[in-house]
């Protein structure tokens, strides 16, 4: 699959499918580490041994510091140089804005979707709602997270900006984190489950009003969780 592109079957999805999979080692650890960081595999203020990484991936320390330097750009690592390395902390300020961003491309998604009045150009986001819908009957909290990524994502690809998309998505790590943290809440995923319903039939009835409502909701679900997650986890976050 090449880098962006959205997949038409996925019924078997793979974690892998939203990072650029070009055969580089750096390109390959980096994309392996972010998702351990956004899924909580590497939590907020873990020490990162370059030497241990280096060992576990079975290449050399290079690959794994660049890596790290582009980890850090996007604000999910910290470098002390000639010190340690550390997962950066949540930050509630980045998570905020990457959100704004989210909502403002969700929104004009919308409505150009309303506009073209295409049912088949939500197919693919009815299919990977009803994916998400068994996952969560079956209690695969993971996949249902893949899957609610790639709803946004199969929208996004259907008015015609995946790359805008990706490029938020790839400075979403504060926000993804918090995600992960709120997912597991009871009630929280039957939400995410009703809300894409809603999304879809608006956008299917041609009610950009109703559409509008129903993203801005959605998408400020975790946010507005925020205190009751701090609560629980404070050592996570700056």
């Amino acid at each position: 699959m090449k880098p962006h592109q959205v997949p038409t079957d996925v019924s078997d999805l793979d974690l892998s499918l939203e990072f650029d999979r070009r055969p580089l080692a750096s390109q390959g650890i980096y994309g392996s580490l972010r998702r351990r960081i956004v899924d909580l595999a590497l939590r907020p203020g873990e020490l990162l041994s370059r030497a241990t990484l280096a060992k576990e991936y079975g290449v050399s320390q290079t690959p794994v510091r660049d890596a790290f330097f582009r980890l850090e750009r996007e604000g999910l690592v910290e470098i002390f140089p000639q010190s340690r390395s550390l997962v950066a902390k949540i930050n509630l300020a980045h998570a905020r804005e990457t959100q704004f961003l989210r909502v403002a491309l969700e929104i004009e998604v919308a409505k150009l979707l309303i506009q073209a009045r295409d049912p088949a150009k939500t197919a693919l986001a009815r299919h990977v709602l009803q994916l998400q819908t068994r996952a969560l009957d079956e209690g695969r909290l993971e996949r249902f997270a893949v899957l609610d990524r790639h709803f946004h994502l199969s929208l996004c690809d259907a008015a015609g900006y995946p790359d805008l998309w990706h490029m938020i998505s790839e400075r979403s790590g504060h926000i993804d984190r918090l995600r992960a943290l709120n997912l597991p809440d009871p009630g929280k995923a039957n939400a995410i489950i009703a809300a894409h319903t809603d999304i879809l039939d608006a956008i299917d009835a041609g009610d950009a009003v109703a559409c509008e409502a129903a993203v801005r909701t959605h998408l400020s679900g975790t946010l507005s969780a925020v205190p009751a997650i701090k609560e629980r986890f404070p050592q996570y976050f700056d």
